[in-house]
């Protein structure tokens, strides 16, 4: 109560006040501005005592609440400071309540506000906080009016007017929460549509005013809100990501009804622990925990008998990775049949964020699941196959992270007799990413230990090593992720996976002969290295000559079938160039395969591709095919069953080709012995030298120059005097190199005229010769020239002809 002293001070006040009062009436705006400055001097602005104040107060209430439609903007706002001031000074400024709010009211929840200046709207926000403030409880009559004040304000075009309403719908939640909550639902609406402003600081601030709504409210809205509140966890300010978090932190702790939203609210939270920000990372942590805790004490009786008999973390924790609680993991576990169908949808959503998000989610899921995951692993599996194929690196990641887990969790028994037929029939789950298996699988093993594993290596290999799983596909991802389950298993079981070796190096062959890049093929190879190491082998040479006998038996079960577009062709040439020395001990084996695949009858695509391979193994035969010095026992099989029959001319360019590369073969074979073939052999030669292609006909001229060389003497007449007339055709050649070659064999053809040669009966044949010959010596070509005059042609003429010297003289 005022002291009557304090009602005198206010009397002399107001009667010094009374010419200013009227003065709030006049027609000229300044002379109002004026009047309200010297009320603000005479009352808020002197040292009067309390009571005094709250007379005056009183006194000029009406008046001053007039003043808050001048038209003068100046005038209203210092209206609003004195108004401000007696609230701030006053001691009951409650007394001001039933003038102030519908005043109030009426500039501010209107369906148009009255006031236009934005400044102003925010000085009349900020007077409703102070009053707020200082009155509390006792604006339980009012809250209709503030209700529409705050309808209005929230969603003000002015931002700094729409975060102080927010701020206003905070306390007016808790000041008076047991009415506040029947009409809380009311300012749901405006706060959704202002939650998007591009203000960041605005979206704080309306998310914190749903935050305090919410949890004073009835709680049937929650699902209303729960979508906006999920999309501000996408934010790209990390404030409004931290309010989020804060918020539904709070609500799992405080709301009244959290026990029928844990199934939305704990995904909410559980995002934030995989935020790019470590202080909101941080944050999510400790609101956890204690939900966790809190939970963990409100069920107690039903946590008995698991808190007593607490099992041992599983293997994985051992790595550094902190165990949650057994609150945050009875939890997830109990609302894990809730979220798995929502994460199921999210996983594939349009946006990358939202599926960023969800893969991060469901790792942490995993986490806190454990062991009872395994009630949910083909439901899992279903989503990590989609998520395996998402273009975002960052969604794979997290799916492989999660794939780890559930190798870490489930037992092997389990998760290989869902995977494993998958990986079989990769169309099953995903036609157009038949990868994805094989990418889970891989990521599993990872996590899996060699404990559980080693019993299902076999199991395992059998699968990988199946026609329709290592030869599954030509596409690089699909060979990249057979590959990285051959490494897993390397990693995981190192020595155990002897038992399983010749189905790992089948994979690895299988790879090189699918991949169509180098880097693939390197990777192949060093996986092939690991093999080795695994098994204390020195080198892949030692792999092969272990498994070479079952390799080539896995080639000759199919051999029959091959066409150009088999791959088991290529996986013979791996097999065949990676054992080095070790292919030349099982020729009995090797050449049957070889001699079947270049039957004449066969594919000549194929058969090219397998000559091709011949002839670099016959390039190197010292280092291959002859390791052993026992190719010679062989030579006159390979030359009459793999050579010979593919020599003889046939039409079409592919029989063509084929000839092309049986000549290139035979070239290599005569740098070794040959055998008793020598006539058969001259006559192929001399029909490839009318081959269509140079380099046939190039190879024809080479052949036969080593053949002479290495029959020096041991052609018969006849077969000499077939020679030399279809080498100086080839004098003529259209390619120069040829008709070099050409030259150089008839050199040769001189040196391998022995004593059985009768020169008197060839007379005809060697006069025909030179006088070809002396043609050339005015070739246009000076290389032609040269050869026919060089040293080592006429040389060789000379010593092996005594005919020669005669004939070249005659006239």
């Amino acid at each position: 109560m005022a002291t009557a002293g304090d009602e005198r001070a206010a009397a002399d006040v107001l009667k010094s006040l009374a010419r200013h009062l009227n003065c709030l009436n006049d027609d000229n705006k300044s002379a109002r501005r004026r009047a309200l400055e010297a009320v603000k001097r005479e009352t808020v602005e002197q040292r009067l005592s309390s009571g005094a104040l709250q007379e005056l107060f009183a006194g000029l209430l009406k008046a001053l609440l007039k003043c808050l439609s001048d038209p003068a903007e100046t005038c209203r706002d210092a209206a609003i400071q004195i108004l401000a001031g007696f609230i701030r000074a006053a001691p009951r400024p409650e007394d001001a309540l039933p003038y102030l709010m519908p005043a109030l009211a009426q500039r501010l929840g209107g369906k148009e506000i009255l006031e236009p200046a934005e400044e102003l709207r925010l000085a009349l926000m900020e007077t409703l906080s102070l009053v707020l403030e200082v009155c509390g409880r006792q604006l339980a009559p009012y809250l209709d009016d503030m209700i529409k004040i705050l309808q209005r304000t929230i969603t003000d075009p002015f931002p700094e007017v729409k975060k102080e309403s927010c701020k206003c719908a905070i306390s007016v939640a808790q000041s008076i929460p047991d009415h506040f909550h029947l009409q809380a639902e009311s300012l749901l609406k405006p706060l959704l549509q202002t939650i998007s402003h591009q203000h960041s600081q605005v979206r704080v601030s309306v998310t914190q005013a749903v935050g305090a709504v919410i949890q004073h409210s009835t709680g049937k809205n929650v699902d209303d809100v729960l979508s906006h509140l999920a999309q501000r966890l996408f934010d790209d300010s990390p404030r409004v990501r931290k309010a989020v978090t804060i918020v539904v932190g709070d609500w799992l702790l405080r709301l009244p009804d959290r026990y029928s939203y844990f199934h939305k609210l704990i995904p909410l939270l559980l995002s934030s622990l995989s935020d790019e920000i470590p202080e909101i990372r941080s944050l999510a942590e400790d609101l956890w925990k204690q939900v966790g805790s809190q939970w963990e004490k409100e069920n107690e009786d039903d946590l008995k008998d698991k808190m007593d008999f607490l099992l041992p973390a599983p293997v994985l924790y051992t790595s550094g990775v902190e165990r949650p609680g057994l609150g945050c993991r009875e939890l997830v576990v109990r609302n894990l049949s809730k979220l798995l169908p929502a994460v199921g949808r999210d996983i594939g959503d349009w946006l990358v964020q939202t599926r960023v998000k969800t893969a991060q989610l469901l790792r942490v899921l995993l986490l806190h699941a454990e062991d009872h995951c395994t009630q949910h692993l083909q439901s899992l599996l279903t989503v990590l196959y989609r998520a395996c194929t998402d273009p975002e690196t960052d969604v794979r990641a997290q799916c492989l992270e999660s794939a780890k887990l559930l190798g870490g969790f489930v037992s092997p028994e389990v998760y290989l007799q869902l995977l494993l037929p998958h990986v079989e029939d990769s169309t099953s789950c995903s036609s157009a990413s038949p990868w994805a298996p094989l990418m889970v699988l891989g990521s599993v093993l990872r996590g899996s230990s060699r404990e559980v594993l080693e019993p299902h290596l076999i199991k395992i290999g059998d699968t990988l090593s199946h026609p329709e799983v290592c030869q599954g596909s030509q596409q690089a991802q699909y060979l990249d992720q057979l590959l990285v389950c051959v490494d897993a298993v390397l990693c995981v079981c190192q020595v155990d996976c002897a038992v399983i070796s010749l189905q790992l190096l089948k994979v690895l062959v299988s790879v090189q002969s699918l991949a169509s890049q180098q880097e693939q093929c390197s990777k192949a190879e060093e996986s092939v290295r690991c093999l080795c190491e695994a098994q204390g082998l020195s080198g892949a040479c030692e792999l092969y000559r272990q498994h070479m006998t079952d390799l080539l038996q896995w080639l000759s079960d199919s051999h029959h079938t091959w066409t150009s577009y088999s791959i088991q062709k290529t996986q013979l040439e791996i097999i065949a160039m990676q054992s080095g020395p070790v292919v030349g001990e099982f020729l009995p084996a090797l050449l049957p395969l070889l001699k079947s695949c270049l039957e004449p009858s066969r594919d000549p695509e194929m058969r090219l591709h397998i000559f091709t391979m011949l002839s670099k193994l016959l390039l190197d035969s010292s280092n291959t095919l002859d390791s052993q010095g026992r190719f010679a026992e062989y030579m006159e099989l390979v030359l009459q069953d793999l050579l010979l029959p593919n020599l003889v001319w046939r039409s079409g360019r592919s029989a063509a080709a084929v000839r092309t590369a049986a000549l290139s073969c035979l070239l290599a074979v005569l740098h070794g012995e040959v055998l008793a073939v020598e006539e058969t052999l001259s006559t192929q030669l001399i029909s490839a030298l009318e081959e269509d292609s140079k380099l046939a006909r190039l190879l024809a001229c080479r052949s036969l120059h080593s053949l002479l060389k290495l029959t020096t003497q041991r052609l018969n007449t006849d077969s000499l005097n077939k020679i030399y007339p279809e080498l100086l055709k080839r004098v003529d050649d259209s390619s120069e190199d040829v008709r070099v070659e050409a030259l150089k064999s008839l050199s040769t053809w001189f040196s391998s005229l022995g004593k059985n040669y009768d020169t008197q009966s060839c007379r005809p044949h060697l006069e025909f010769l030179f006088q070809q010959l002396l043609l050339y010596m005015d070739d246009p070509d000076t290389k032609i020239q040269d050869s026919v005059l060089g040293k080592d042609f006429f040389g060789s003429v000379h010593t092996h002809t005594e005919y020669c010297s005669e004939t070249l003289h005659t006239p």
